[in-house]
């Protein structure tokens, strides 16, 4: 790609960005000024803007990086070993055993300096 074919590209990046951003202003300023309006119309009206700001959106090289992403974090997802249901219960009862754990150490770290503080003072 060339550098006025990158230069021509970013323009047309940047006016998509524009348009995006002024269709979300047009939504949000469209919803106040509608206030009195049903909020199923205000609702769908402001999906549909969201939706055809986000296709443009998603037309712009950051967009199209943004998906990729999106692809690529979900097919590690399907790479991750989820834990079984006992795996889960028995990690689950061990985490809530050490908080408790931990709080009664804290709670009696606590009193103690409680303790000697109202010793101390009177």
């Amino acid at each position: 790609m060339s550098l006025e074919e990158r230069k021509s590209s970013a323009t047309v990046d940047k006016l998509m960005w524009l348009v995006v951003v002024v269709l979300l202003s047009v939504g949000v300023v469209g919803n106040s000024m509608y206030a009195t309006e049903s909020l199923l119309y205000r609702v769908l009206a402001l999906l549909a803007i969201a939706i055809v700001a986000g296709l443009l959106a998603l037309q712009t090289e950051k967009g199209k990086a943004f998906l990729a992403f999106l692809k690529d974090a979900r097919i590690e997802i399907r790479k991750v070993v989820w834990p079984t249901r006992p795996e889960l219960v028995q990690t689950t009862l061990i985490v809530v055993a050490f908080v408790l754990f931990v709080a009664l150490v804290l709670w009696g770290i606590d009193s103690l300096i409680g303790w000697l503080v109202s010793g101390i003072i009177g």
